[in-house]
């Protein structure tokens, strides 16, 4: 009778800490065994002259969120396919709130479309209506199901809160034990940009990133920073875009706040350039923050080894080029205002990371693994599950053949929308095999796992992001208030 279910055979296993020539043996869909030679008669795959990197970990995917009118276009069916294909086996997506509603109707049904999907997933909940109701009653049963972060946005007309709002929410976090994770620009100032670039004329694509600079980016990190300390909540600041604004993170952590910082590929390969092209082709590239320019690249590989910004994430948000739902669904001569932002990127991450990142040699290969599985994985209540090689976890592994060249093609992304703003780029490194708690879901290009088997990742309580217990003067005024 065979020991395992499967053995993956041969590798150069990277665990973060340092890589080993070992076998992998799997039991019930976790690791179980980690040695040399073992048991021959289990199923098996060779891994020889390859790595075998954990499975990648996204905190930051946006699928098939309902909104008022309509669904997004990915379904979590397609979001899975494009996950496995890219190497990623966990992802952390969004459930959304409607201003003058609550969060439990949408949890319901955000619930029953990621069960249809591969992927394993976990949920943020989107706070865009804080009231009493939402803070005080719902926010504790979404708690006790499992979720256990809250996404706030800083800007956006249909999610925006205003600084009151926000304290409201960090108060509600701390209490139910939850992780705030924040959208930062400045809602007023954007709008008061965007209103004097579209009365200047100046309407084509490009004029994104006119209408939030750094500068709008940075302040409103600084802020968002202060208010959590000022509550003393722990929070992670989502798509850092660049390096000013990682010196912001940076310098509250030095007073020992905690305050996480992720960005993505799109900041170390996209430039505000690409959204100058003909016509609406500047459109495909088009997200909030902005991508900045050429130069900001090394500045931000280098707040990545200083440690800083600890996560790398897509930010998956998939608009198609064309179509009713895409970029182009007011029109091919929209104002910049009018055209839905947002990019695809959940099968890039880690191949154009890879490819940047370990074989350029602007990080090891345990700076990866951390970056990309181990990191978002442990700040998420993670942990024990996901994103590590070690008995006990999930088998959830990618072999990664750290020499092969691929061209980026929309077909290899495998979503469900029209186009990739990595379109030719040429990567070193590609994922040969994904395997999802022991299942090969994914085998040179092909993805072969069933629809409704994904699982549910609750999230119980968990150290790491405890408050501090620091407070100005001594007063606490979420528990006074």
């Amino acid at each position: 009778m065979a020991e395992f279910d499967l053995v993956v055979r041969g590798g150069e296993v990277a665990t973060g800490l340092g890589t080993m020539h070992c076998d992998i043996g799997v039991k019930a869909g976790r690791i179980v065994a980690l040695g040399e030679k073992l048991d021959a008669a289990s199923p098996s795959i060779s891994a020889e002259g390859l790595l075998v990197l954990p499975g990648g970990v996204d905190t930051h995917c946006h699928i098939e969120e309902a909104q008022p009118g309509g669904v997004a276009e990915e379904s979590f069916v397609t979001a899975s396919r494009s996950a496995f294909a890219g190497g990623t086996t966990s992802v952390v997506c969004f459930i959304p709130q409607w201003k003058g509603g609550g969060v439990l109707e949408r949890h319901a049904d955000a619930s029953a479309r990621a069960q249809k999907g591969m992927v394993d997933y976990g949920f943020h909940q989107i706070i865009a209506d804080p009231t009493d109701e939402v803070l005080e009653k719902e926010i504790p049963q979404l708690v006790a199901k499992g979720i256990r972060s809250l996404k706030v946005f800083l800007t956006y007309d249909n999610v925006h809160l205003n600084d009151a709002e926000y304290l409201k929410v960090l108060v509600a976090a701390r209490k139910n034990g939850c992780l705030v994770t924040v959208h930062c620009e400045n809602y007023d100032a954007i709008n008061w940009r965007t209103k004097a670039l579209l009365a200047a004329g100046l309407t084509a694509p490009k004029y994104h990133a006119w209408s939030r600079p750094p500068v709008v980016e940075r302040e409103a990190t600084h802020r968002a920073i202060a208010l959590a300390e000022l509550v003393d909540q722990p929070i992670q600041v989502f798509h850092v875009s660049c390096a000013e604004v990682a010196e912001e993170i940076a310098r509250a952590q030095a007073r020992g706040v905690k305050v996480w910082g992720e960005t993505c590929p799109q900041y170390l390969t996209l430039t505000a350039a690409d959204m100058d092209r003909p016509g609406l082709e500047g459109a495909k590239f088009m997200c909030s923050p902005a991508p900045r320019d050429a130069a900001e690249h090394e500045r931000m590989w280098e707040v990545i080894r200083k440690g800083t910004l600890d996560v790398i994430s897509s930010d998956h948000c998939a608009f198609s080029f064309e179509g009713d739902k895409g970029k182009a669904q007011n029109g091919r001569d929209a104002v910049f205002r009018d055209i839905p932002n947002g990019i695809p990127g959940l099968a890039a991450r880690l191949p154009i990371l890879f490819s940047e990142g370990v074989s350029k040699g602007r990080i090891s290969l345990d700076d990866f693994v951390r970056l990309t599985a181990t990191n978002p994985a442990r700040i998420m209540g993670l942990a024990t599950r996901k994103g590590r090689i070690a008995i006990g976890a999930d088998a959830d592994l990618v072999i990664w053949d750290p020499h092969a060249r691929r061209t980026i093609t929309n077909a290899m992304m495998q979503h469900v929308v029209d186009y990739t703003p990595y379109e030719g780029l040429e990567v070193v490194g590609w994922p040969q095999v994904t395997i999802r708690r022991g299942e090969v879901v994914m085998r040179d290009g092909v993805v072969q796992a069933e629809p409704g088997t994904s699982q549910f990742l609750p999230r119980g309580p968990y150290d790491f992001i405890k408050p501090r217990g620091v407070l100005a003067n001594g007063f606490d005024a979420a528990r006074a208030g």
